[in-house]
């Protein structure tokens, strides 16, 4: 799975690397949790382009009786997405991007797990593929939400955990987000795990493990202390 994010880089960096004529400011995140807000990027026809809009991390189903499914919704498992109920119409009609210049991973063993930061070697941001919607409920109330798409782990990524989100390469951007392409089958081949020469991760501190916890001690490298 893939329960935590970071995007630190720069609004104007963001809008380079994802074909965007704007962004608003962003604050840097180093522990993007499930439940906030998050980037996301779409083709909105009527804007003429891509947009990048916020969404919950969680995606409720519009027809969903309660929106706190959602919080059970943070991945979709690329494998199922197109059978799933929850998924397989946005998966479908609604897909964005979703910018990230690192995620975390929990390495199990028997004593407490160990937290990683995984990103690209060369340190740029990229594109996590996900899915949106937007349900109503009673009243004016309105969620706007999202989810992000795993796949196996890659060689190295699997030395810490045996899933990983599945990051799309820059070409296959348009096509991902294009809404006239709907048939599964011509999305199938870009939901694989990223090479693993493309990726770089270190064990970072338990300081993470804190969702209240937003700053650059997240992501600072750290070593465990010696065994007596």
């Amino acid at each position: 799975m893939c329960g935590r994010f970071t995007l630190t880089s720069s609004p104007e960096r963001l809008a380079q690397r994802f074909g965007l004529d704007a962004v608003q400011p962003l604050a840097p995140r180093f522990n993007i949790a499930p439940t906030q807000e998050v980037a996301t990027i779409r083709v909105r026809a009527e804007a003429g382009g891509r947009v990048l809009e916020m969404r919950r991390w969680g995606l409720v189903p519009a027809w969903a009786r309660d929106p706190r499914v959602g919080n059970r919704m943070i991945n979709a498992r690329s494998e199922t997405v197109a059978e799933r109920p929850a998924f397989r119409t946005a998966f479908r009609l609604r897909r964005c991007l979703v910018p990230a210049d690192g995620f975390y991973e929990w390495a199990g063993g028997p004593g407490p797990r160990q937290p990683y930061h995984i990103g690209l070697a060369d340190g740029s941001p990229f594109a996590i593929a996900g899915l949106w919607e937007c349900w109503s409920g009673p009243g004016d109330a309105v969620i706007a939400s999202c989810t992000l798409l795993t796949t196996r782990a890659n060689e190295r990524v699997s030395a810490v955990h045996h899933r990983m989100p599945v990051v799309l390469e820059p070409e296959d951007y348009a096509r991902w987000l294009d809404p006239t392409v709907r048939e599964p089958d011509r999305l199938s081949d870009l939901l694989r795990p990223l090479p693993p020469e493309r990726v770089v991760l270190h064990p970072v501190s338990r300081h993470v493990n804190d969702p209240r916890h937003d700053d650059p001690s997240c992501v600072a490298p750290f070593a465990a202390p010696a065994s007596a």
